[in-house]
């Protein structure tokens, strides 16, 4: 492990590229699936292009869509740096996917509580953000954090498209060293940790959210 100590800073450095892309990307991805998950209960003009978009980033590889945007993008005149594509393209693969979660979700929502609702004046609007979404969002949020933790894992491929994630330090270790076995056993503890990290941030925040929620209807 004396290897590993020497290295310790390369491998913080890649850490901190790591965090930073599974942040930007899983905020991205949120953004994207609840915008989808909404537009495709929309109209047919609306929803139809979303939903092309949802299927074709789920249906296709993550490790292609970053190809696509790191190394064909630029000969079609649009070049973007490697944090960029690593961010964008796994924002919108896990978006798609997000998509579906949020669809479900609203999908499955009690029609009882909409009609209660509409009994009750409330927009559209109204119902969507007062009633819809604070207790779809307690069946999603068990959902989206094993989506977080999925592209945590997939953020390991940005590694070849340059980008100089904890991957790609504890590999250049491993290529400078030859000690596989510390360079993979520390990126295995890491990856497992920042899992087990996102899964607690998960479910205490499904806890804090189901006990508003439960405080608000029994003031009601």
């Amino acid at each position: 492990m004396d290897t590993i100590w020497n290295y310790r800073w390369l491998l913080l450095q890649g850490l901190g590229v790591t965090v930073q892309v599974t942040v930007l990307a899983g905020l991205l991805a949120l953004a994207l699936g609840i915008a989808t998950g909404l537009a495709r209960r929309g109209p047919p003009l609306i929803a139809w292009p979303v939903h092309i978009y949802v299927e074709v980033f789920r249906g296709t590889s993550a490790l292609v869509q970053l190809f696509v945007l790191f190394f064909v993008l630029p000969g079609m005149g649009l070049r973007l740096d490697p944090m960029t594509c690593g961010v964008v393209g796994l924002g919108l693969c896990y978006g798609a996917y997000c998509s579906e979660v949020v669809r479900g979700a609203l999908n499955n929502f009690p029609r009882a509580q909409r009609e209660a609702a509409v009994a009750l004046n409330l927009t559209g609007t109204q119902t969507l953000t007062r009633v819809v979404l604070p207790q779809a969002l307690l069946v999603m949020l068990p959902q989206l954090g094993n989506l977080m933790v999925e592209l945590l894992k997939a953020s390991s491929l940005v590694s070849l498209i340059t980008l100089a994630d904890l991957t790609f330090q504890a590999r250049s270790i491993m290529r400078l060293t030859l000690h596989t076995v510390e360079a993979m056993s520390v990126l295995l503890v890491a990856y497992f940790v920042l899992a087990q990290l996102i899964s607690f941030g998960a479910r205490a925040l499904e806890a804090r959210l189901g006990g508003a929620w439960r405080g608000r209807t029994e003031e009601r």
